[in-house]
């Protein structure tokens, strides 16, 4: 395999780009489009398998050492009493064992999870009547241009540029068994809306002047983006509280980006970049590499005779925005000048979702008292010889 200081020739790099798309079910087409399998949440799960397990083998050296203390934090499905359920909101402190948990739980997703870029916001959410982890969600700075989020605020160019400081992009949102099971992926997508998470974000970033563009922050959150795993969300659809629509579905990307080849392969191909050709990103404050990975991808696949349209892998995400203000399209247009209304706090959250999910789901299935924290483990230990994949959880089921 190729690294930064030995990059790959032209001819062995092409080679190893079109092996690894087939070799993950994808076909390229005689005019150099990928052809995407066909079938549902399965098929997408497969597809993202190599990428889930490069992500989790990258993070090897850093988090396996932890893993016996970090599997602490995940529940027996005999350790959680559904009546008795207290969640506790906690934001994430840098180089804290929180965020070693966070950096845990999410190489769990049955997709590769972001870390996040730019502005960063992230909490995890405990059960504090036995101390286990619920679940967790980060927010980070969004796409600039998102067709579907766009279209939905009614943005232009201009004022997608004046108030996109306002939006964050949810990378990660979900829950770990064995609260998945009881729908507790609906209760972390409601507790990102909570007062507590607008005021994280206000005390974090109501100060100081944007790196980039040098304005002053602004610490007013009036919209979180986010988008399903697999297609059509079943968390997010129809999740409403008092009538009202928390995610609204805004409608589906185009299937593009490069999740296909972070399996070890864009590694490479950001070699190759390296070695012949200029970066794009030139301001020293902020980066002076490419402004996107998609960038990297656009300009050296022609150059191995490859087409642009190998970033199209063809799986389509839902995507979701969730308004923090009652007029928040009107605000990040520029028609207001001020948020109005206000969101609840994480506890009014909980107490509706355990009357609406929580205690019926747990009345109705007793599935989730099987679970086994072991069962979770990522890196077996030298006598366990199974498959790294086995405790992958499934972001699908969140």
């Amino acid at each position: 395999m190729g690294t930064a200081a030995t990059p790959l020739s032209k001819e062995a790099l092409r080679e190893r780009v079109e092996e690894s798309l087939q070799r993950q079910g994808f076909e390229i087409s005689a005019g150099g489009r990928l052809r995407t399998p066909e079938g549902g949440k399965e098929v997408a799960r497969a597809l993202h398998k190599e990428a889930v397990h490069a992500r989790v083998e990258r993070a090897r050296e850093g988090l396996a050492r932890h893993e016996e203390c970090l599997l602490g934090y995940l529940a027996n499905g005999d350790d959680v009493e559904p009546a008795a359920i207290r969640p506790s909101l906690r934001e994430v402190v840098a180089k804290s064992e929180d965020e070693l948990l966070f950096r845990y739980a999410r190489l769990h997703w049955s997709i590769p999870v972001s870390a996040g870029y730019g502005r960063r916001v992230r909490f995890i959410v405990f059960d504090e009547a036995n101390g286990k982890l619920m679940g967790l969600f980060g927010l980070g700075d969004p796409v600039f241009a998102l067709g579907p989020r766009d279209q939905w605020i009614g943005w232009d160019r201009t004022g997608r540029k004046e108030r996109l400081r306002n939006v964050m992009d949810a990378f990660v949102v979900g829950a770990v068994p064995p609260y998945s099971q009881l729908l507790g992926g609906k209760l972390i997508g409601m507790l990102m809306t909570s007062t507590e998470v607008m005021e994280a974000f206000s005390r974090k970033y109501a100060e100081g002047v944007t790196l980039i563009r040098g304005r002053q922050a602004d610490g007013r959150l009036a919209l979180i983006t986010t988008s399903s795993a697999l297609g059509r969300s079943s968390i997010y659809n129809r999740l409403t509280m008092d009538g009202q629509e928390l995610f609204i579905s805004t409608g589906f990307t185009l299937g593009s980006g490069e999740f296909h080849l972070s399996n070890g392969v864009y590694k490479d191909l950001l070699a190759f970049a390296r070695q012949t050709g200029e970066p794009s990103a030139k301001d020293q404050s902020w980066g002076t590499g490419w402004r996107s990975r998609r960038e990297v991808l656009r300009r050296v696949l022609p150059q191995l005779g490859l087409s642009r349209e190998l970033i199209y892998h063809g799986v389509r995400r839902e995507v979701f925005a969730v308004p923090l203000a009652q007029n928040a399209r009107e605000f990040l247009c520029g028609e207001h000048d001020e948020l109005h209304g206000s969101r609840p706090p994480a506890a009014e959250l909980f107490d509706y979702f355990r009357s609406r999910w929580l205690l019926p789901r747990a009345q109705r299935d007793q599935s989730f008292r099987a679970v086994r924290s072991s069962s979770y483990r990522l890196w077996p230990q030298v006598e366990d010889r199974r498959d790294p994949q086995e405790g992958v959880m499934d972001a699908g089921k969140l």
